[in-house]
């Protein structure tokens, strides 16, 4: 073992209800407040109302916490870009889904995007991090995926190569815009997103 590389943890344990939502509402309310780095598990289970050896008991450690959190945001999120894509009819009304989702998500939740960048820090020092942040991304993946397909099969749109492949492609240029744009928040991107619909319908043509 590498002497970066941290022994994974136990599994953690299933917690369903009201007090798991309170907790990992806590942890997203600390992150935003303090930073993925400043929440601890006592501010958490302070702020949740439960012990420190509850969140020890059931999560195991900060980081698997802060995948929760992550992969409960998420869902949340594909589920309402699934809803703003089904009634999307031309592949510009898609390439606007998608767009008006990057900006609301920069506007809105800045919070979330440095909570996902400092989950890719932590996956490069501990493997069973980087496991659960893989596997999330391959899901996030997948359905983005299936939704083009599908769109591809009512003859809204043309995909212009594999629909994971195209998936990635889309979600490869929202996280980098994404991270530009939280790092020069006095800048004018419009420019640039108009570069970047452009790079998006050599991939989502009208069928």
């Amino acid at each position: 073992m590498s002497a970066t590389e941290q022994p994974a943890a136990a599994a953690p344990r299933e917690l369903g209800g009201r007090r798991a939502q309170d907790i990992v509402e806590a942890m997203r309310a600390s992150v935003a407040l303090r930073g993925a780095s400043g929440s601890t598990f006592d501010h958490v289970a302070r702020e949740a109302g439960v012990s420190r050896g509850l969140l020890h008991y059931y999560f195991g450690t900060k980081e698997r916490l802060l995948v929760e959190v992550v992969r409960r945001d998420s869902e949340i999120r594909l589920g309402r870009l699934d809803a703003a894509l089904a009634g999307a009819d031309t592949a510009d009304d898609v390439i606007g889904v998608l767009v008006r989702s990057l900006e609301e998500l920069v506007a809105r939740d800045p919070g979330f995007i440095a909570l996902l960048f400092e989950l890719f820090t932590s996956a490069r020092r501990n493997r069973e991090i980087a496991l659960e942040l893989a596997e999330l991304q391959r899901r996030s993946r997948s359905q983005l995926a299936a939704e083009l397909e599908r769109k591809q099969a009512e003859g809204v749109l043309r995909l212009g190569a594999e629909p994971e492949a195209v998936a990635t492609v889309l979600f490869a240029l929202a996280d980098g815009l994404s991270l530009r744009m939280l790092t020069e928040p006095e800048r004018d991107f419009a420019s640039t997103l108009r570069a970047s619909v452009r790079c998006a319908r050599t991939l989502l043509t009208d069928a």
